[in-house]
């Protein structure tokens, strides 16, 4: 059983990273805060049905591309974005499923499309569908709108338990 700062062996790389200098600036680089890590892309059964708050690394999110495969770059990308916007929301979020499609083939345009789907616990899910000629730019601008819409639902939950 997880506690909330405990987290599987596959995940500690993620979870457990040190503070380093860079390089000639003498900056200082923080370790990412546990709600910002990666979500995964594999999560063992007996960890999913674990009741209670859940940490992001333990999100299960399910990167899919229609038409052709996705770089591992790219898909430790969309992970890292997921982390970052949504893994304040993670407590709410059963799930997460990004879908990547070239609508128009090679004939090139406006043709990218990220659907993003996010399950939420007792609430019904969020799906985002974004365009554009970059793919990074239809993913940054769908996780956008989906952390928006996640916050709209979560807040909307709060309100109502509270009247």
């Amino acid at each position: 059983m997880l506690t909330s700062g405990q987290a599987p062996g596959y995940l500690e790389d993620e979870l457990m990273r040190k503070t380093t200098r860079s390089r000639g600036t003498g900056s200082v680089k923080r370790a990412p805060s546990v709600k910002r890590v990666p979500m995964a892309s594999y999560v063992p059964r007996p960890i999913k049905r674990a009741s209670g708050r859940t940490p992001t690394a333990l999100i299960p999110a399910y990167i899919r591309s229609v038409d052709r495969a996705l770089d591992p770059d790219s898909r430790a990308y969309i992970r890292r974005k997921l982390g970052m916007k949504l893994g304040k929301f993670a407590h709410s979020i059963e799930r997460v499923s990004v879908r990547v499609e070239d609508v128009n083939g090679p004939r090139g345009g406006v043709d990218k499309v990220c659907r993003i789907k996010v399950v939420l616990s007792a609430l019904p899910s969020v799906v985002i569908e974004e365009q554009n000629a970059s793919l990074q730019a239809a993913i940054d601008r769908a996780l956008s709108r989906a952390a928006v819409a996640v916050r709209r639902a979560v807040q909307k939950r709060r309100k109502r338990s509270t009247a």
